[in-house]
């Protein structure tokens, strides 16, 4: 019974292992929708700006990048919360091109009516789960109203 049972997570495991069902722009466009929803507001100008960050960030033509977003919309429906995004994008990216990420996340915020409360708390969790200090979340902050 036990050696069933050890089979069967093992075969889970593996098979979890196996497929990789996403890569770090598709969870950099999960992210950034997150952020949208936050303040329960879907404006479309976030999602316009969110497609030319994703094009900006990981040097994407204007048709993949909107593809990812699609994607990730559909992702999200199924599937809310942050952390399998964030813990793939710690194995994928280093730590500027995490910080540049959560700069785009601030850049998506600003987009309608300033930044929520929401919004913010959204970020700061994501910065926190892609392990960077305060500092670097605000200068982040700081970095992405400079270029609004």
């Amino acid at each position: 019974m036990l050696k069933k049972l050890t089979d069967l997570f093992r075969r889970d495991a593996d098979a979890a292992k196996a497929e990789t069902p996403f890569d770090a722009p598709l969870a950099a466009a999960a992210l950034m929708l997150e952020v949208t929803w936050a303040d329960h507001e879907t404006d479309s100008s976030e999602i316009r700006h969110s497609t030319a960050l994703l094009e900006q960030l990981f040097n994407l033509d204007a048709a993949v990048a909107a593809q990812l977003v699609d994607d990730a919309q559909d992702r999200l429906q199924h599937n809310v919360g942050v952390q399998t995004y964030t813990r793939y994008l710690n194995e994928a990216l280093n730590e500027a091109e995490k910080f540049e990420v959560i700069v785009a996340l601030w850049q998506v915020a600003a987009v309608s009516n300033g930044i929520d409360r929401f919004e913010e708390h959204t970020i700061r969790r994501i910065a926190d789960l892609l392990y960077l200090s305060h500092d670097r979340f605000i200068e982040a902050k700081l970095r992405a109203r400079k270029h609004s």
